[in-house]
Protein backbone atom coordinates (compact mmCIF):
# COMPACT_ATOMS: atom_id res chain seq x y z
CA UNK A 1 0.00 0.00 0.00
CA UNK A 2 1.92 3.62 -0.67
CA UNK A 3 1.58 6.27 1.21
CA UNK A 4 -1.20 8.01 -0.70
CA UNK A 5 -3.83 5.04 0.08
CA UNK A 6 -2.22 4.36 3.58
CA UNK A 7 -3.88 8.50 4.33
CA UNK A 8 -6.71 7.53 2.41
CA UNK A 9 -7.61 4.66 4.01
CA UNK A 10 -7.57 6.60 7.21
CA UNK A 11 -10.75 8.17 6.49
CA UNK A 12 -12.50 6.18 4.17
CA UNK A 13 -15.79 8.12 3.35
CA UNK A 14 -17.74 5.78 1.15
CA UNK A 15 -21.51 5.18 2.52
CA UNK A 16 -24.01 2.51 2.95
CA UNK A 17 -26.91 4.02 3.13
CA UNK A 18 -30.29 2.22 4.21
CA UNK A 19 -33.34 1.69 1.65
CA UNK A 20 -36.40 3.79 2.71
CA UNK A 21 -38.23 2.83 -0.56
CA UNK A 22 -37.67 0.50 -3.16
CA UNK A 23 -34.59 0.76 -5.25
CA UNK A 24 -33.91 2.00 -8.81
CA UNK A 25 -35.99 5.10 -7.97
CA UNK A 26 -33.25 6.84 -10.61
CA UNK A 27 -33.60 4.37 -13.10
CA UNK A 28 -37.36 4.24 -13.16
CA UNK A 29 -37.12 8.57 -13.74
CA UNK A 30 -34.98 8.05 -16.70
CA UNK A 31 -36.77 4.95 -17.92
CA UNK A 32 -40.14 6.88 -17.91
CA UNK A 33 -37.91 9.46 -20.01
CA UNK A 34 -37.02 7.48 -22.45
CA UNK A 35 -40.30 5.96 -22.86
CA UNK A 36 -42.12 9.42 -23.46
CA UNK A 37 -39.43 10.11 -25.85
CA UNK A 38 -40.21 6.97 -28.22
CA UNK A 39 -43.92 7.09 -27.73
CA UNK A 40 -43.78 10.38 -29.31
CA UNK A 41 -41.86 9.14 -32.57
CA UNK A 42 -43.81 5.96 -32.72
CA UNK A 43 -46.55 4.95 -35.02
CA UNK A 44 -49.76 4.23 -33.92
CA UNK A 45 -49.14 0.45 -34.83
CA UNK A 46 -45.21 0.59 -33.29
CA UNK A 47 -47.17 1.86 -30.11
CA UNK A 48 -49.78 -0.83 -29.69
CA UNK A 49 -46.87 -3.18 -30.57
CA UNK A 50 -44.76 -1.46 -27.02
CA UNK A 51 -47.52 -1.69 -24.94
CA UNK A 52 -48.12 -5.21 -25.80
CA UNK A 53 -44.25 -5.80 -24.93
CA UNK A 54 -44.11 -3.77 -21.76
CA UNK A 55 -47.16 -5.68 -20.48
CA UNK A 56 -45.34 -8.89 -20.74
CA UNK A 57 -42.14 -7.28 -18.70
CA UNK A 58 -45.02 -6.02 -16.20
CA UNK A 59 -44.69 -8.91 -14.01
CA UNK A 60 -41.41 -9.40 -13.38
CA UNK A 61 -40.56 -5.76 -13.00
CA UNK A 62 -44.04 -4.71 -10.46
CA UNK A 63 -41.76 -3.83 -7.25
CA UNK A 64 -39.60 -1.57 -9.53
CA UNK A 65 -42.35 -0.74 -11.95
CA UNK A 66 -40.83 1.36 -15.14
CA UNK A 67 -37.10 -0.36 -13.74
CA UNK A 68 -36.15 -2.61 -16.55
CA UNK A 69 -33.64 -5.01 -15.89
CA UNK A 70 -31.32 -7.59 -17.94
CA UNK A 71 -32.76 -11.32 -17.51
CA UNK A 72 -29.42 -12.55 -17.18
CA UNK A 73 -26.20 -12.10 -14.77
CA UNK A 74 -27.39 -8.88 -12.69
CA UNK A 75 -30.40 -10.58 -11.80
CA UNK A 76 -28.98 -13.95 -10.32
CA UNK A 77 -28.22 -13.57 -6.71
CA UNK A 78 -25.78 -16.04 -7.53
CA UNK A 79 -21.94 -15.51 -6.02
CA UNK A 80 -20.13 -14.68 -9.43
CA UNK A 81 -16.34 -14.77 -8.29
CA UNK A 82 -13.49 -14.29 -10.43
CA UNK A 83 -10.61 -14.74 -7.97
CA UNK A 84 -8.12 -14.91 -11.35
CA UNK A 85 -8.86 -11.21 -12.31
CA UNK A 86 -7.07 -8.47 -10.94
CA UNK A 87 -8.78 -5.49 -11.79
CA UNK A 88 -11.71 -7.53 -12.49
CA UNK A 89 -12.89 -8.01 -16.27
CA UNK A 90 -16.24 -9.80 -15.23
CA UNK A 91 -19.46 -9.02 -12.66
CA UNK A 92 -18.37 -9.89 -8.89
CA UNK A 93 -21.74 -10.49 -6.98
CA UNK A 94 -23.38 -11.83 -4.50
CA UNK A 95 -26.64 -12.03 -3.11
CA UNK A 96 -27.94 -8.07 -3.83
CA UNK A 97 -24.84 -6.47 -4.16
CA UNK A 98 -22.43 -6.09 -7.04
CA UNK A 99 -19.28 -4.66 -7.78
CA UNK A 100 -21.01 -2.10 -9.63
CA UNK A 101 -17.64 -0.14 -11.06
CA UNK A 102 -13.86 0.56 -10.14
CA UNK A 103 -11.71 3.11 -10.69
CA UNK A 104 -7.56 3.57 -11.00
CA UNK A 105 -5.79 7.11 -10.01
CA UNK A 106 -2.95 8.46 -11.35
CA UNK A 107 -1.39 11.57 -11.12
CA UNK A 108 -1.52 14.39 -13.91
CA UNK A 109 0.90 17.32 -13.54
CA UNK A 110 -0.28 20.94 -13.97
CA UNK A 111 2.93 22.82 -13.02
CA UNK A 112 5.98 20.86 -11.51
CA UNK A 113 4.61 21.19 -8.02
CA UNK A 114 1.17 20.86 -8.44
CA UNK A 115 -0.93 18.07 -9.90
CA UNK A 116 -4.59 16.42 -9.83
CA UNK A 117 -5.28 12.90 -8.87
CA UNK A 118 -7.31 11.89 -12.33
CA UNK A 119 -9.69 8.70 -12.34
CA UNK A 120 -10.33 6.60 -14.90
CA UNK A 121 -13.42 4.11 -14.06
CA UNK A 122 -14.76 0.85 -15.35
CA UNK A 123 -18.36 0.87 -15.38
CA UNK A 124 -20.28 -2.44 -14.82
CA UNK A 125 -22.44 -3.18 -18.23
CA UNK A 126 -25.63 -4.34 -17.22
CA UNK A 127 -26.13 -6.15 -20.51
CA UNK A 128 -23.12 -7.86 -20.68
CA UNK A 129 -21.88 -8.35 -17.56
CA UNK A 130 -18.49 -6.77 -18.11
CA UNK A 131 -16.57 -3.86 -17.23
CA UNK A 132 -16.16 -1.16 -19.46
CA UNK A 133 -13.49 1.48 -19.19
CA UNK A 134 -14.43 5.43 -19.48
CA UNK A 135 -12.18 8.43 -19.17
CA UNK A 136 -15.05 11.00 -19.52
CA UNK A 137 -15.83 11.49 -15.73
CA UNK A 138 -14.24 12.55 -12.89
CA UNK A 139 -15.92 10.85 -10.31
CA UNK A 140 -19.14 8.58 -10.28
CA UNK A 141 -22.00 7.50 -8.00
CA UNK A 142 -24.05 4.45 -9.19
CA UNK A 143 -27.63 4.37 -8.03
CA UNK A 144 -29.62 1.25 -6.40
CA UNK A 145 -30.70 -0.64 -9.03
CA UNK A 146 -27.49 -0.35 -11.08
CA UNK A 147 -29.18 1.15 -14.38
CA UNK A 148 -27.95 4.70 -13.30
CA UNK A 149 -25.00 6.30 -12.00
CA UNK A 150 -24.68 10.17 -11.14
CA UNK A 151 -21.15 11.28 -13.01
CA UNK A 152 -19.39 14.75 -13.06
CA UNK A 153 -16.96 15.72 -15.97
CA UNK A 154 -13.35 17.05 -15.58
CA UNK A 155 -11.78 19.55 -14.31
CA UNK A 156 -13.44 19.85 -10.93
CA UNK A 157 -15.54 21.44 -9.75
CA UNK A 158 -18.05 21.65 -12.56
CA UNK A 159 -21.51 23.04 -12.58
CA UNK A 160 -23.69 20.25 -13.69
CA UNK A 161 -24.38 16.60 -12.84
CA UNK A 162 -25.07 14.17 -15.62
CA UNK A 163 -27.29 11.07 -15.00
CA UNK A 164 -25.89 8.31 -16.91
CA UNK A 165 -27.47 5.14 -18.52
CA UNK A 166 -25.08 2.55 -17.91
CA UNK A 167 -26.83 0.02 -20.13
CA UNK A 168 -26.28 2.62 -23.02
CA UNK A 169 -22.68 4.92 -21.95
CA UNK A 170 -25.38 7.85 -21.99
CA UNK A 171 -25.74 10.86 -20.12
CA UNK A 172 -30.19 10.85 -20.43
CA UNK A 173 -30.03 14.52 -18.44
CA UNK A 174 -27.76 17.09 -16.93
CA UNK A 175 -28.55 18.83 -13.73
CA UNK A 176 -27.43 22.57 -14.07
CA UNK A 177 -26.38 23.40 -10.58
CA UNK A 178 -25.01 26.87 -9.41
CA UNK A 179 -22.15 25.91 -7.04
CA UNK A 180 -18.71 24.00 -7.89
CA UNK A 181 -19.39 20.52 -7.24
CA UNK A 182 -16.63 17.43 -6.54
CA UNK A 183 -18.42 14.92 -4.80
CA UNK A 184 -21.87 12.87 -5.45
CA UNK A 185 -23.86 10.13 -3.04
CA UNK A 186 -27.43 8.52 -3.59
CA UNK A 187 -29.70 8.38 -1.13
CA UNK A 188 -30.56 4.47 -0.50
CA UNK A 189 -33.58 4.84 -2.15
CA UNK A 190 -32.41 6.90 -5.39
CA UNK A 191 -34.72 9.93 -4.69
CA UNK A 192 -32.10 12.00 -3.44
CA UNK A 193 -28.79 13.06 -4.17
CA UNK A 194 -26.01 15.06 -2.39
CA UNK A 195 -23.86 16.73 -4.27
CA UNK A 196 -20.20 18.55 -1.88
CA UNK A 197 -19.46 21.77 -3.16
CA UNK A 198 -16.04 23.30 -3.23
CA UNK A 199 -13.87 26.48 -3.95
CA UNK A 200 -11.27 24.28 -6.34
CA UNK A 201 -10.62 20.40 -6.82
CA UNK A 202 -10.10 18.41 -3.98
CA UNK A 203 -8.24 16.05 -5.87
CA UNK A 204 -5.13 18.60 -6.27
CA UNK A 205 -1.84 16.69 -4.85
CA UNK A 206 1.44 18.72 -3.84
CA UNK A 207 4.72 17.20 -5.00
CA UNK A 208 6.89 16.42 -1.81
CA UNK A 209 10.35 15.78 -1.17
CA UNK A 210 11.00 12.27 0.07
CA UNK A 211 14.19 10.98 1.38
CA UNK A 212 17.17 10.10 0.18
CA UNK A 213 16.16 11.62 -2.79
CA UNK A 214 12.91 11.18 -4.97
CA UNK A 215 9.35 12.78 -4.43
CA UNK A 216 5.44 12.22 -3.18
CA UNK A 217 2.39 13.42 -4.70
CA UNK A 218 0.25 14.10 -1.38
CA UNK A 219 -3.44 15.40 -0.43
CA UNK A 220 -3.53 19.04 0.46
CA UNK A 221 -4.17 18.44 4.38
CA UNK A 222 -5.82 20.96 6.25
CA UNK A 223 -6.36 22.65 2.86
CA UNK A 224 -9.75 21.86 1.99
CA UNK A 225 -11.71 24.50 -0.36
CA UNK A 226 -15.00 23.08 0.98
CA UNK A 227 -18.02 24.75 0.33
CA UNK A 228 -20.97 22.69 1.61
CA UNK A 229 -23.92 20.47 0.38
CA UNK A 230 -26.28 20.14 -2.54
CA UNK A 231 -29.15 17.53 -1.95
CA UNK A 232 -31.15 17.61 -4.95
CA UNK A 233 -34.44 15.82 -6.01
CA UNK A 234 -33.21 13.44 -8.95
CA UNK A 235 -37.07 13.32 -10.54
CA UNK A 236 -37.10 17.41 -10.74
CA UNK A 237 -33.09 18.06 -10.49
CA UNK A 238 -34.11 21.13 -7.74
CA UNK A 239 -32.85 21.30 -4.45
CA UNK A 240 -31.28 23.54 -1.54
CA UNK A 241 -27.61 24.50 -0.47
CA UNK A 242 -26.26 24.40 2.94
CA UNK A 243 -23.17 25.75 3.63
CA UNK A 244 -20.90 23.64 5.63
CA UNK A 245 -17.19 25.12 5.44
CA UNK A 246 -14.53 22.18 6.03
CA UNK A 247 -13.54 21.79 9.47
CA UNK A 248 -11.42 19.05 11.44
CA UNK A 249 -10.49 18.22 8.54
CA UNK A 250 -7.95 15.42 7.14
CA UNK A 251 -7.03 15.79 3.49
CA UNK A 252 -8.86 18.24 0.59
CA UNK A 253 -11.60 15.68 -0.29
CA UNK A 254 -14.50 15.72 2.64
CA UNK A 255 -17.40 14.68 0.73
CA UNK A 256 -20.72 14.66 2.64
CA UNK A 257 -22.63 10.95 2.45
CA UNK A 258 -26.45 10.40 3.35
CA UNK A 259 -27.41 9.13 7.02
CA UNK A 260 -29.41 5.53 6.61
CA UNK A 261 -32.87 6.93 6.27
CA UNK A 262 -31.83 10.13 4.11
CA UNK A 263 -32.97 13.02 6.33
CA UNK A 264 -29.31 13.84 7.60
CA UNK A 265 -26.02 13.73 5.98
CA UNK A 266 -22.66 13.35 7.50
CA UNK A 267 -18.88 13.68 6.59
CA UNK A 268 -15.61 11.95 8.24
CA UNK A 269 -13.36 14.52 10.52
CA UNK A 270 -10.90 14.51 13.08
CA UNK A 271 -12.23 14.58 16.86
CA UNK A 272 -15.67 14.65 15.81
CA UNK A 273 -18.37 14.49 18.35
CA UNK A 274 -19.19 10.58 17.02
CA UNK A 275 -15.58 9.21 16.30
CA UNK A 276 -13.97 9.92 12.63
CA UNK A 277 -17.74 11.26 11.68
CA UNK A 278 -19.89 14.71 12.36
CA UNK A 279 -23.60 14.73 10.97
CA UNK A 280 -25.89 17.69 10.09
CA UNK A 281 -29.16 18.54 9.34
CA UNK A 282 -30.19 19.16 5.71
CA UNK A 283 -29.68 23.03 6.56
CA UNK A 284 -26.33 22.10 7.38
CA UNK A 285 -26.60 22.64 11.00
CA UNK A 286 -24.63 20.16 13.31
CA UNK A 287 -26.49 17.46 14.85
CA UNK A 288 -26.15 14.34 17.11
CA UNK A 289 -25.41 11.05 15.12
CA UNK A 290 -28.97 9.05 14.91
CA UNK A 291 -28.86 6.59 17.76
CA UNK A 292 -28.25 3.33 15.40
CA UNK A 293 -25.18 5.35 13.53
CA UNK A 294 -23.38 6.34 16.71
CA UNK A 295 -20.78 3.84 16.94
CA UNK A 296 -20.32 3.54 13.39
CA UNK A 297 -17.09 5.01 11.76
CA UNK A 298 -16.31 7.25 8.14
CA UNK A 299 -13.58 4.73 7.54
CA UNK A 300 -15.60 1.50 6.89
CA UNK A 301 -18.04 1.05 4.34
CA UNK A 302 -20.11 -1.16 5.47
CA UNK A 303 -21.82 0.45 8.35
CA UNK A 304 -25.13 -0.88 9.16
CA UNK A 305 -26.45 -4.71 8.08
CA UNK A 306 -29.93 -5.10 6.49
CA UNK A 307 -31.62 -5.53 9.21
CA UNK A 308 -30.01 -2.69 11.44
CA UNK A 309 -28.79 -4.99 14.31
CA UNK A 310 -25.08 -5.24 13.22
CA UNK A 311 -22.68 -2.60 12.70
CA UNK A 312 -19.38 -2.99 11.10
CA UNK A 313 -17.11 -1.02 12.88
CA UNK A 314 -13.17 -2.08 12.08
CA UNK A 315 -9.94 -4.15 11.67
CA UNK A 316 -9.36 -5.05 15.39
CA UNK A 317 -6.85 -8.59 14.80
CA UNK A 318 -4.36 -9.00 12.53
CA UNK A 319 -2.40 -11.68 11.64
CA UNK A 320 0.47 -12.42 8.71
CA UNK A 321 -2.17 -14.17 6.50
CA UNK A 322 -5.55 -13.54 8.89
CA UNK A 323 -7.31 -10.63 9.95
CA UNK A 324 -10.40 -9.98 12.00
CA UNK A 325 -12.78 -7.31 11.81
CA UNK A 326 -15.57 -5.72 14.93
CA UNK A 327 -19.01 -5.94 14.89
CA UNK A 328 -21.07 -4.45 17.45
CA UNK A 329 -24.24 -3.73 18.50
CA UNK A 330 -25.02 -0.10 16.70
CA UNK A 331 -27.24 1.15 19.92
CA UNK A 332 -24.70 0.72 22.21
CA UNK A 333 -21.17 -0.53 20.57
CA UNK A 334 -20.85 -3.28 22.54
CA UNK A 335 -18.76 -6.21 20.45
CA UNK A 336 -20.81 -9.04 19.61
CA UNK A 337 -18.63 -10.66 17.43
CA UNK A 338 -15.58 -10.65 14.95
CA UNK A 339 -15.46 -11.79 11.71
CA UNK A 340 -13.16 -12.05 8.67
CA UNK A 341 -11.40 -8.85 6.65
CA UNK A 342 -9.27 -6.82 7.10
CA UNK A 343 -11.31 -3.66 5.78
CA UNK A 344 -15.52 -4.43 5.93
CA UNK A 345 -16.91 -3.15 2.50
CA UNK A 346 -20.79 -4.00 1.74
CA UNK A 347 -23.18 -6.22 3.45
CA UNK A 348 -24.11 -9.27 1.44
CA UNK A 349 -27.25 -10.01 4.26
CA UNK A 350 -27.52 -10.05 7.48
CA UNK A 351 -24.90 -12.69 8.07
CA UNK A 352 -22.36 -11.78 5.01
CA UNK A 353 -20.21 -9.05 3.99
CA UNK A 354 -17.79 -8.39 1.40
CA UNK A 355 -14.19 -7.36 2.73
CA UNK A 356 -10.48 -6.82 1.65
CA UNK A 357 -8.42 -9.55 3.05
CA UNK A 358 -4.80 -9.83 2.30
CA UNK A 359 -3.02 -12.02 0.27
CA UNK A 360 -2.03 -14.64 1.79
CA UNK A 361 1.79 -15.01 1.31
CA UNK A 362 2.49 -11.68 1.00
CA UNK A 363 5.22 -9.50 3.15
CA UNK A 364 3.03 -6.25 2.12
CA UNK A 365 -1.24 -5.35 1.84
CA UNK A 366 -2.25 -6.82 -1.20
CA UNK A 367 -6.02 -6.98 -0.64
CA UNK A 368 -8.10 -8.60 -2.33
CA UNK A 369 -11.84 -8.90 -2.17
CA UNK A 370 -13.30 -11.90 -0.48
CA UNK A 371 -16.98 -13.38 0.87
CA UNK A 372 -17.09 -13.45 4.34
CA UNK A 373 -19.73 -14.90 6.84
CA UNK A 374 -20.36 -14.18 10.84
CA UNK A 375 -19.64 -17.40 12.64
CA UNK A 376 -17.19 -18.77 10.14
CA UNK A 377 -13.19 -18.52 9.74
CA UNK A 378 -13.94 -19.65 5.70
CA UNK A 379 -13.87 -17.15 2.84
CA UNK A 380 -14.98 -17.15 -0.66
CA UNK A 381 -12.26 -15.28 -2.57
CA UNK A 382 -14.30 -12.90 -5.18
CA UNK A 383 -11.37 -11.43 -6.73
CA UNK A 384 -7.29 -11.32 -7.33
CA UNK A 385 -5.28 -9.36 -5.04
CA UNK A 386 -4.04 -5.87 -6.04
CA UNK A 387 -0.40 -5.75 -7.73
CA UNK A 388 2.40 -5.32 -5.48
CA UNK A 389 2.58 -1.01 -5.17
CA UNK A 390 5.81 -0.03 -7.62
CA UNK A 391 4.58 4.15 -8.63
CA UNK A 392 3.40 5.82 -5.87
CA UNK A 393 2.09 8.29 -8.04
CA UNK A 394 -0.61 5.87 -9.58
CA UNK A 395 -3.47 4.17 -7.33
CA UNK A 396 -4.70 0.56 -7.31
CA UNK A 397 -8.09 0.08 -8.54
CA UNK A 398 -10.88 0.73 -5.72
CA UNK A 399 -14.14 -0.76 -5.87
CA UNK A 400 -17.52 0.83 -6.15
CA UNK A 401 -20.77 -1.36 -4.83
CA UNK A 402 -24.46 -1.31 -4.69
CA UNK A 403 -27.50 -2.69 -4.59
CA UNK A 404 -28.84 -4.46 -7.71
Amino acid sequence: MNVEELVRDCLRQQAAEEPSAGPGFADRVLGARRRRRTRRLASVASATAAVVAVAVAVPLLDSGKDDVRPSGVLDSKEIHAHPDQSPPRDLISAGNVALAAYYTAKIVKKTDDVGVSARSYWLLDPETGRYRKTTKWSYVAVAPGMRTAAVLEQNLPTRRIGLLDLATGKVERWIPVDRGVGGLAFSRDGRKLVATTYHDNPDLRDKQPMEPSGFLWVPRFGKSSRTGFLVLDVASGKGSWAGVPADRDINARQDFAFSRDGRLVYAAVVGGHDGLQQFYDLAGREVAAPANEKYLRSDVAARLSPNGRLAAVGLTKERPDTSYSEIVDPRTGKRITLVRGAELLAWVDDKRLIAYERAPGSGEYRPMLVLVTIGSDKFVQLSGPHAPAKDFSRQDWQPIFAER
